[in-house]
């Protein structure tokens, strides 16, 4: 039987252990040559005779042995009189280091070799803060009577503009890769009234920054009978809450990324889009934030407010969706927000037209034709209830919690302009 890493700490002394995964260290000296395995688990070290041939770094290998305790040992136990297999051929010469505390490489470096370098530990450690992430944002969800759904990642027509869409070519007539579950989701509240779904999107938008990706994780909600955007934003608070909850507990996880555990606020900090424009000393007619603002007002929600979160709420109509619902008391501006976090918009989210009259007027008042966009429609021409949603972006979310420079360095096989492998 198999015994992983961590709990050769609680083996018996002198039972036969069996440890199976990649060599992750080897120290020869005179008398003694240790091994360090690494499995899913973590480390365990392995002593072996003097002289005896040891296979080069991540080699994968079967090792049995004796558990001994060794107060020097990871968790104080090590194993003796050990044999160790070789189940592959030996390793070629990884392209860094995989044993040093952290792992010193550029960015490309990185990029190219993703299938070696996330075996670091401290790599590694990123992506589980994200699985952690993951699962506290399902079960929250799940307990708010809500159900996962999974939607279609080819389209005919595009979710929010026409410019910024990867065309495919669907049995000779063209299709899209998806820039959101958006119009799925909307419709699907029509039949579970609460619904969410993880799943990559796409944007053929050619940014180049250290924040945009060409293709990411989203994790989408929406949500029936809501009042207006405020409802909405008081799901995300639970459901931030959750996230930050997993995180907390992925503890060896978050020591090795250095991470900084927010705190999610009772209540998240709101503040107007005109109000913030007047705060950062934007003009009064700007329709949307500059990264410089948000880094503004992600200084000041903290000073002010305690909180690395601030909901900006209000964003002028001319610049969201038309399924956007608009201000009831003025309707230049929007029931929807972003979340800011930490300065970096992570949430965009909102009440949306839920009246089949409103989205024939917004559609037209764009110069298109309903007719159009018939198979959306349809669920609202049989009754929907007033609803909205809101989509976090997993990788920002991870690049914030651990600070990296860019989202690269936390998402797995990154696509953007340049990048279609590995």
């Amino acid at each position: 039987m198999r015994t992983l890493c961590t709990s050769l700490a609680t083996a018996e002394t002198g039972s036969a252990v069996t440890l199976e995964g990649w060599v992750h260290r080897r120290r020869e000296l005179a008398r003694v040559t240790f091994l360090v395995v690494r499995d899913r688990s973590g480390l365990a070290q392995v002593v072996l005779p003097p002289g005896t041939p040891v296979p080069p770094e991540e080699t994968t290998v079967r090792v049995t042995g004796t558990a001994t305790a060794n107060a020097q040992a990871p968790g104080g136990v090590e194993v003796t009189d050990a044999v160790v297999e070789l189940l592959t051929e030996p390793a070629e010469t990884p392209p860094a280091e995989l044993w040093r505390p952290s792992l010193d490489v550029s960015l490309p470096v990185l990029l190219d070799h993703a299938p070696v370098l996330w075996r670091h530990p401290a790599q590694k450690a990123r992506w589980e803060l994200a699985a952690a992430s993951l699962r506290g944002f399902r079960a929250t969800l799940d307990g708010l009577g809500f159900t996962e759904v999974a939607t279609p990642k080819i389209v005919e027509s595009a979710t929010e503009t026409g410019s910024s869409v990867f065309e495919v070519d669907w049995f000779g007539r063209p299709a899209y890769l998806a820039q959101s579950p958006q119009f799925y989701k909307q419709q699907l509240v029509g039949v579970f009234e609460r619904v969410y779904e993880v799943g990559p999107v796409f944007r053929a938008e050619p940014h180049d920054t250290v924040r945009h990706l060409a293709e990411y994780r989203s994790l989408d909600v929406e949500l029936g009978f809501v009042r207006d955007h405020r409802d909405v934003l008081a799901v995300l608070r639970e459901v931030l809450a959750g996230m930050v909850e997993e995180v907390a507990s992925a503890d060896e996880a978050v020591e090795r990324t250095g991470a900084r555990v927010p705190v999610v606020p009772a209540e998240i900090p709101v503040i107007h889009f005109a109000d913030a424009l007047t705060l950062v000393g934007a003009p009064a007619d700007e329709p949307d934030l500059a990264p410089e603002h948000e880094r503004a007002l992600g200084a000041w929600a903290l000073a002010e407010h305690g909180s690395d979160f601030l909901a900006v709420e209000g964003y002028p109509m001319a610049k969201r969706p038309f399924y956007t619902h608009p201000q009831p008391d003025d309707e230049r501006w929007s029931n929807s927000f972003d979340l800011l976090f930490r300065g970096l918009e992570l949430v965009t989210g909102g009440q949306r037209l839920h009246r089949a009259s409103a989205y024939d007027a917004a559609i037209r008042a764009r110069g298109e034709d309903p007719a159009d966009y018939l198979a959306y429609l349809q669920a609202f021409r049989h009754g929907m209830p007033p609803h909205g949603g809101f989509a976090i972006g997993l990788e920002r979310w991870i690049g914030r919690l651990v600070e990296t420079a860019n989202v690269r360095e936390v998402t797995l096989f990154p696509r953007d302009l340049h990048r279609l492998a590995p």
